[in-house]
């Protein structure tokens, strides 16, 4: 971990392109997710008062729930959209320059939630919030991919885990800045919903000071001065012929290959194994029962007692704690490697929803046993940060080369993308019928999704997309899994097994 950490901070322009794309990229997406819990209230009385002025109509409370409903949700339909148009436009503008032009999209979301209430339109948000969701499902794909190309081979597994980093942070911001101290009151809950402008603002002035992506450079564009230029830029004075006679080899190996669509990655059999790492992940991002466990955290805290003006710091909590244990993902990740992590982090995960179904149920036949359920939500964040939260994100930039990455992006966010939108609007059916039981679901989807990963993933540490393509083909092929059996057949030692696998 140290010598990771030493190299990072040989690269000082690597820290920056960290701060930089996330503040304006997944942090975005983040926050958007957040930001409505705490001006709710507000939101449903300007769409009231607006039906009052402009028909003379007082609208019932179920019209209010689905007006409310459809603007929370028309986040992930712009999302959908977002992560659909993300991929031609990192192919053909490159990948810094999306991001640039990214933050207009949300700069126009942001003024018009801004304006909303001085204009008494709750149609100004819903526009606002679609927008909004177009610039997180562009980010997603772009901060990810952008990132993961700007850093070295060995830096990248703990590079990519700052992209759910920000994305812990997005989420934290916006249960801060919606406290009643702050920015959550009757009077500045626009200022709230408008704050998004900010980060894009700042992406938009300081980005164009960073170097496009050297993959990109010297695979799309085919500029090897450029990308020379870039590597010394970022990664300081030293000789980087190793890493450019990496992309050579690799743009060799795809000579005359332009950027495959979604449709010719989704053909191609050669990548049909990472194809479907990217969709059990990406479903398990959002199946995984995050939201659920969010969803049931006010109940749980309220039957502990916690008093109801307390439960927007008890979430604050929730918010700490996952972005605490992203940073914990951050410094373990090159020593345990991705593998382990994703495997581990399901495993414990699946237990974990287990035990909080059975305290769940047993929390009104047994006093105090809602604080042991308090106790299994953290445990749940944090082995969610610090395994799929902290590693899937930048997952298809890492498996999959240069010609496939940003299709493969665009498969994974439409995936999450796709999953939220059908978690928002089913989860609540789920709980009337289920109640608390409702976990199983979920902790079926992480189970399985462990015994993929262990069975089906090579490890990938330090490892570039060609060599884990070639580990893909030889685990899944016969004469891979027959070379493995003869292999498995002769005396190792315990640890050195264990090791090896992942």
């Amino acid at each position: 971990m140290l010598q990771h950490l030493t190299l990072l901070l040989d690269c000082p322009l690597v820290i920056v392109a960290i701060f930089i794309s996330g503040i304006g990229g997944t942090f975005q997406y983040g926050f958007g997710i957040s930001v409505v819990s705490s001006p709710s209230a507000y939101l449903k009385e300007l769409m009231n008062q607006t039906c009052i002025e402009r028909y003379n109509v007082y609208i019932q409370d179920w019209q209010v729930s689905l007006i409310w409903s459809f603007t929370v949700s028309i986040f992930s339909i712009g999302g959908l959209l977002g992560s659909l148009l993300a991929e031609p436009c990192l192919a053909v503008v490159g990948r810094r320059n999306c991001l640039l032009l990214n933050n207009f999209v949300a700069i126009m979301g942001a003024v018009l939630m801004l304006l909303s209430q001085t204009a008494m339109s709750f149609e100004m948000i819903m526009v606002g919030r679609f927008l909004s969701g177009i610039n997180s499902g562009i980010s997603l794909s772009a901060h990810s991919l952008y990132l993961t190309e700007c850093t070295p081979k060995m830096l990248q597994g703990m590079v990519g885990v700052t992209i759910g980093t920000f994305i812990g942070m997005g989420k934290f911001s916006g249960q801060l800045l919606g406290l009643s101290e702050l920015l959550g009151t009757e009077a500045r809950w626009p200022w709230l919903l408008g704050f998004s402008g900010f980060p894009a603002l700042f992406q938009l002035v300081t980005l164009p000071f960073l170097p496009e992506s050297p993959k990109f450079l010297l695979l799309n564009r085919g500029d090897q001065p450029a990308c020379e230029k870039a590597l010394t830029r970022l990664w300081g004075n030293k000789d980087h012929s190793g890493e450019v006679e990496e992309m050579l080899e690799e743009k060799a190996a795809h000579q005359n290959i332009r950027s495959r669509s979604v449709m010719e990655l989704i053909r191609e059999r050669s990548v049909r194994w990472q194809l479907m790492t990217i969709v059990v992940t990406f479903v398990s991002l959002q199946f995984s029962g995050i939201n659920a466990v969010y969803a049931y955290s006010f109940d749980v805290f309220r039957a502990a007692g916690i008093h109801e003006y307390q439960l927007r710091y008890a979430t604050l909590g929730m918010g700490m704690c996952e972005m605490f244990f992203s940073l914990v993902c951050f410094m373990i990740i090159d020593s345990t490697g991705k593998k382990l992590l994703l495997f581990a982090g399901y495993i414990a995960m699946a237990v974990t929803l287990v035990l909080l179904t059975i305290t769940i149920y047993l929390q009104h036949h047994i006093s105090g046993i809602s604080y042991c359920s308090m106790a299994l939500i953290f445990i749940f964040l944090s082995t969610f940060s610090t395994g799929p939260g902290g590693v899937i994100a930048p997952l298809p930039g890492q498996i999959f080369t240069q010609a496939f990455k940003a299709s493969a992006f665009t498969v994974g966010c439409t995936i999450n993308w796709t999953g939220m939108f059908i978690v928002v609007m089913t989860f609540p059916i789920l709980v009337e019928y289920l109640d608390s039981f409702c976990f199983l679901i979920f902790l079926l989807v992480c189970f399985t999704s462990g015994l993929y990963v262990y069975f089906n993933v090579p490890k990938m540490r330090n490892k570039t997309a060609l060599e884990i393509a070639a580990d893909f083909q030889q685990m899944h092929s016969k004469s891979g899994r027959l070379k493995r059996k003869k292999t498995d057949e002769q005396p190792r030692d315990v640890f050195k097994t264990y090791e090896t696998k992942f």
